[in-house]
């Protein structure tokens, strides 16, 4: 008995040794190419249950636990599951990016059964690996035929450990050169994990077959319905073996090539199958059924679009233009002094006016990329500055202007084109009442609607040293990127008259160069300078506006003094969130009286007067709604703060302008607009008492 079992001993490992022998000959016969790239790509194989080998004629079959301590072959792998990864670990597919697909049809593994382990036949390898599929799918279970026979020592749990001593030797003896055993050896290692784990699973994950099976999709999720019907009515996407889908997770190239495939697949099987998911006759007849009843509404219908398209053929024959836009605006104002004094030292007029302007714009354009706007405008609403407060200060920007009459005429207003040059470059020619905001940011966004929407006065639309370029001209602005931009323009104030001492360049004009500079979306800010000749801001004191102001002055003159100036201004705003946003400016003007002038009441002699002008705003969009704006703003509107001859005029106090208003958004066209107006010392003179002005003013736009 001792002999027979030191022979039987012996035996054993030289029946290990032989069947890896063989098997490692036939791998390595069939597939060196294959396993030799997989190794040096240092790919992670996949499991046998994830890889499928489609056969012509195999039909869906069910797939059984294998164990390799039996005496059991692989019969056949489930081919219609459509969890790939059901009964395995899914931390290995976390990283192997492995497609979802179902297994549509299996090529059964040949069986391949052992000789009698007591005449020392090693197990035989498949001879015909299949070049087109993984070696982890093409290894089939192998078991002894007859344990009972000669009793062996039982399979190593582990067979890793034991390959990794007897298998490398075996390996380098029996392949040849050019098939790289080590790249082998890295194989089979995997191979031999593979067959091992889940081998003993009993718990298998179940086929998914509804969408609340996943546990991470909820019925609120964007996409749950489109993923209820490919689980639940095609069968043809699923998740992982943990019960999650992964949703938010990346798809690679090979999971969407599987996953189309799968759903290809399966709507070619109910359409050759005539499948019961697919419309019946009964759905048809109940389509015709349902036309027969409607048929007088589908004929109404037909009706209704036969006759929109031929209402938009003749308005295509008979429309205005083919090129220009008509858009417009009409500003009712209802305006009022509460109280306060004039700039002379008496009592304000308390009257109430209420007016309206009234603006048609014709926005023309022959290429797409440049515009060409003409502007038609009526003014009725008079200015507060001309009678009741006898200075600029407080002026509303949509009335006549500081200082003039209302006439309630139909006149020419804006008249522009702009077109590019490049990509980054867009002209402006002014031929009529060009101002800054036409071709430069004026950074101040919240509150510089040009007198529809934002503020109400002309201080508070913007820095005043703006309004020292105005007339007719030519301006570009060039993007130097996202961030950075330049504006540049001349206008004259009188370019239409050939006269002395008017035309494009020998009247008044205003020169501008801005850099704008914006970090990000919600900040910017603006650099400006403005050389000008014989033009005012029409904002501030009189003695600000001297020039064109004598008579204020007790100076009997009918004629504007020559002068020239150099304005420097620095604009920001930065809005800290979608509800708030901070703002402000200061501007600096240098004005030069360039001649002596003799009057019968006094003399004006040369001179320089230096004027500042400052503001801050606060801005609070979409306050109690969406749409609504409300602003605030406190400032020193234009003062002259020192002259360099005792006969010009200079301001001794300091007035401040505060404003606030609250834009009611109604509607997309109409917006209704009260607002205060607040001037303590008007006219820079503490001697005078507050200027209250109430505005309601009320925005159509169509």
């Amino acid at each position: 008995m001792s002999k027979f079992l030191w022979k039987g001993l012996l035996v054993s490992p030289a029946v290990l040794a032989a069947s890896l022998v063989v098997s490692s000959t036939a791998l390595a016969a069939e597939q060196p190419v294959e396993i030799a790239a997989a190794a040096q790509a240092n790919l992670q194989l996949a499991d046998p249950v994830t890889e499928v080998a489609k056969a012509e004629t195999a039909k869906p079959e069910t797939a059984e636990p294998v164990s390799l301590a039996s005496n059991l072959t692989v019969e056949t792998i489930d081919k219609k599951s459509p969890n790939l990864y059901e009964g395995f670990p899914s931390d290995r597919f976390a990283n192997a990016n492995e497609p979802i697909a179902p297994v549509t049809e299996q090529a059964k593994a040949p069986e391949v059964a052992a000789a009698d382990l007591g005449e020392t036949k090693p197990a035989v390898a498949p001879a015909n690996l299949s070049g087109e599929q993984p070696v982890a799918e093409q290894i089939p279970a192998v078991a002894p035929a007859n344990l009972s026979e000669t009793q062996p020592a039982a399979p190593p749990a582990n067979l890793n450990a034991e390959k990794s001593a007897a298998q490398p030797e075996q390996i380098s003896q029996s392949t040849d050169s050019s098939a790289q055993p080590q790249a082998e050896s890295n194989v089979l290692e995997q191979i031999n994990q593979y067959s091992t784990e889940g081998s003993g699973s009993e718990d298998a994950v179940g086929q998914v077959t509804s969408v609340s099976q996943l546990s991470d999709v909820r019925p609120t999720d964007w996409a749950f319905q489109a993923l209820q019907s490919l689980v639940e009515r095609y069968g043809c996407i699923a998740g992982y073996p943990d019960g999650t889908f992964r949703g938010n997770r990346a798809m690679t190239r090979y999971e969407f090539a599987a996953g189309l495939n799968a759903c290809l697949d399966k709507v070619s099987e109910l359409i050759q199958g005539g499948s019961r998911n697919l419309a019946t006759r009964e759905d048809l007849a109940s389509v015709q059924r349902l036309q027969e009843e409607f048929a007088a509404e589908l004929a109404t219908l037909r009706g209704r679009v036969d006759a929109l398209e031929a209402r938009a053929s003749e308005l295509e024959a008979n429309q205005f233009s083919t090129t220009t836009k008509l858009n417009g605006e009409v500003i009712f104002g209802l305006a009022g002094i509460a109280r306060g004094d004039d700039a002379e030292g008496r009592e304000a007029d308390k009257t109430t006016a209420f007016g309206s302007r009234v603006r048609l714009n014709f926005d023309t354009s022959f290429s797409g990329k440049d515009l060409l706007r003409t502007r038609l405008q009526v003014l009725n609403l008079g200015a507060f500055s001309t009678n009741n407060t006898k200075t600029a200060e407080g002026e509303l920007r949509f009335n006549v202007g500081p200082f003039g009459e209302a006439n309630n005429i139909v006149a020419l207003d804006a008249l522009l084109y702009q077109f590019p040059i490049g990509n980054r470059t867009t002209v402006f020619l002014e031929a009529n009442a060009g101002a800054a905001d036409d071709f430069t940011n004026t950074v101040n966004p919240y509150f510089d609607g040009d007198g529809s929407y934002g503020a109400l006065s002309n201080f508070g639309t913007r820095n005043p040293i703006y309004y020292l370029t105005a007339g007719s001209g030519i301006a570009l602005r060039h993007q130097f990127g996202e961030k950075l931009e330049l504006s540049l323009g001349y206008l004259a104030g009188n370019a239409a008259n050939p006269t002395r001492g008017n035309g494009l360049f020998n009247g008044s004009y205003g020169g501008l160069a801005q850099l704008t500079f914006k970090p990000s979306d919600s900040m910017a800010l603006g650099l400006t300078y403005v050389n000008s000749y014989n033009l005012i801001t029409n904002t501030g004191s009189n003695a600000s506006n001297f020039p064109q102001r004598l008579g204020s002055f007790g100076l009997d003159s009918d004629s504007n003094r020559p002068v020239s100036s150099n304005s420097y201004g620095a604009q920001a705003s930065w809005r800290l969130n979608r509800r708030f946003a901070i703002g402000g400016w200061a501007g600096y003007t240098n004005q030069r009286i360039l001649s002596n002038l003799a009057t019968p009441t006094g003399s004006v002699q040369r001179g320089d007067q230096k004027i500042w002008n400052w503001a801050v705003t606060l801005a609070f969009p979409d306050l109690l709604k969406e749409g609504n704006v409300a602003g605030i703003l406190v400032g020193m509107e234009p003062r002259v703060t020192s002259s360099t001859n005792r006969t010009l005029p200079e301001d001794k106090d300091t007035s401040l302008h505060v404003e606030g208003f609250y834009q009611f958004k109604l509607s997309d066209n109409i917006s209704i607009t009260p607002g205060l107006i607040w001037l303590t010392a008007p006219d820079h003179n503490k001697n005078n008492s507050d200027l209250v002005i109430g505005v309601v003013r009320t925005t159509f736009t169509f």
